[in-house]
């Protein structure tokens, strides 16, 4: 048996190095907070941990709120979901979720909020939890799903999944490296031509995409888009012509419309001008797949179902932001989407059993994307269920918008170094621990062996403790 005998929270603030621009936001200053927790599994107790940035503009998309605002209602959701989870008693980890699930979203919808946002604070709790029975187990992520330590049960979530089980759609091991898709977001500069007098960054990391391309070997993308035909295009030209020049034709990439398109037809029509636009011929051979173009509020709406019918040459379409329930794939793939994204805090339990979907379905894209996660714990565990769901190609953000772990407490930056002696190394001009990031690829050996992600655990003495 399983439940929740305390929690704790911390927080700490982290400003990028360069603007992240994304869809509707710019993120600069964010924190990061950490949820430990103490779980009696057994009759033991036991901790575990789960960490994430508290991104601007994503939950929610409102332009017309504030960013404080917004931190503050991410937190409500990640406390309530602690309060929820004192009350819950299950005899798997599994089952515990789906409790603690049901709880907050009835909760969630008398208060009128949205699902992502409510299962931002369940997936914290469950991250923790999972941490905590993978510890008490000594299992490493992959293994624990695989040997049934963790208790999914498939079908209580789709009836078409009765009989499987996590071993049947899972890889027999995790991969030892994953590729690193290198995000170029909106504000980004392609060259050194974009950077105006001023803009330059001292820090001795590459800024420009041909600086990091050259820096970290790189050969995944991930370019971000958002409706504006004219702009995007010649920006594309431009990446595109990079991207041949550094890679030759040794590149793949996907596209992230970060919910621009309001109307459903209005992406049919930008992409079909994208695919004939000149200069970019070829590279559209390279797409891997095109995420989110449309805005929740029609994304999974049956006029999607008449395009798709409509549109048989469309490139494969996935959910991102659209993801934010259990039966948000099962509606997506009848609509005639491709499949959809992992993020942990989208949930992890949500996850596994969406590739078992998409396994029973024939196949699809379960893609790896990222909310630009640092530091280890939010990046490390991340990077857990990405190898443990056998997702090779990964957005990897943060070390380009962040400066390392240059602004964490001395304690993490240490433990960092010491825990994952093949993902971390000192930087050799600043000092801080950064991702040892080589031939555009990331070592996940340590983060596989560990349990979720975690051996061991950092001190958290120099981190600001948050009521809960």
């Amino acid at each position: 048996m399983i439940r929740l005998l305390s929690a704790e929270l911390f927080r700490y603030e982290l400003r990028t190095r360069i603007p992240f621009r994304y869809g509707i936001a710019t993120m600069i200053d964010v924190p990061q907070v950490v949820l430990r927790v103490a779980c009696e599994i057994d009759g033991r107790p036991h901790a575990g941990l789960a960490s994430d940035l508290l991104p601007p503009k994503w939950f929610t998309k409102d332009p017309a709120r504030g960013l404080a605002d917004e931190i503050e209602e991410m937190l409500r959701v990640l406390r309530q979901a602690v309060r929820l989870a004192e009350g819950v008693r299950a005899p798997t980890a599994f089952s515990f979720w789906r409790e603690l699930y049901a709880a907050q979203m009835a909760w969630a919808g008398a208060e009128g909020l949205p699902p992502l946002l409510a299962n931002f604070g369940t997936s914290f709790v469950e991250r923790a939890l999972i941490h905590a029975v993978c510890r008490a187990r000594g299992l490493g992520l992959s293994a624990a799903f695989r040997c049934e330590a963790l208790g999914c049960d498939f079908a209580a979530l789709h009836p078409e999944l009765a009989g499987v089980r996590p071993a049947d759609v899972l890889p027999a091991a995790p991969p030892d490296f994953v590729l690193a898709r290198h995000t170029v977001g909106l504000a980004d500069p392609i060259t050194a031509a974009d950077l105006a007098p001023g803009e330059r960054v001292d820090d001795g990391l590459p800024q420009t995409l041909d600086e990091c391309i050259r820096r970290y070997g790189l050969r995944h993308f991930k370019l971000k888009i958002d409706g504006r035909a004219e702009r995007d295009f010649e920006r594309l030209a431009r990446i595109a012509a990079v991207l041949q020049a550094e890679c030759g034709a040794d590149f793949a990439f996907s596209l992230d419309g970060n919910e621009s398109f309001h109307d459903v037809t209005s992406f049919a029509d930008y992409f079909r001008r994208l695919q004939a636009a000149p200069g970019l011929g070829g590279f559209w051979a390279r797409l891997l797949y095109v995420e989110q173009p449309w805005h929740r509020g029609v994304a999974l709406s049956p006029a999607i179902g008449e395009l798709a019918r409509a549109w048989p040459g469309r490139p494969p379409i996935i959910i991102d932001e659209s993801d934010a329930e259990i039966g948000s794939l099962r509606t997506a793939l009848d609509l005639g989407y491709a499949g959809t994204s992992h993020k942990n805090c989208k949930g992890v339990f949500k996850s596994v059993a969406n590739a078992a979907l998409l396994a029973r379905r024939g196949g699809g894209v379960m893609s790896g994307e990222d909310l630009g996660n640092v530091g280890p714990i939010a990046l490390t565990q991340d990077l857990a269920a990405q190898a443990a769901l056998g997702i090779e190609s990964v957005e990897r953000n943060g070390h380009h918008y962040h400066t390392g772990l240059s602004l964490f407490p001395p304690a993490l930056r240490d433990f960092a170094l010491a825990a994952y002696p093949d993902l971390f190394v000192r930087d050799a001009a600043g000092g801080w621990p950064r991702l040892d990031l080589r031939e555009g690829r990331l070592s996940v050996r340590t983060v596989n062996g560990a349990p979720f992600g975690m051996p061991g655990e950092p001190d958290f003495s120099e981190l600001a403790r948050v009521a809960l």
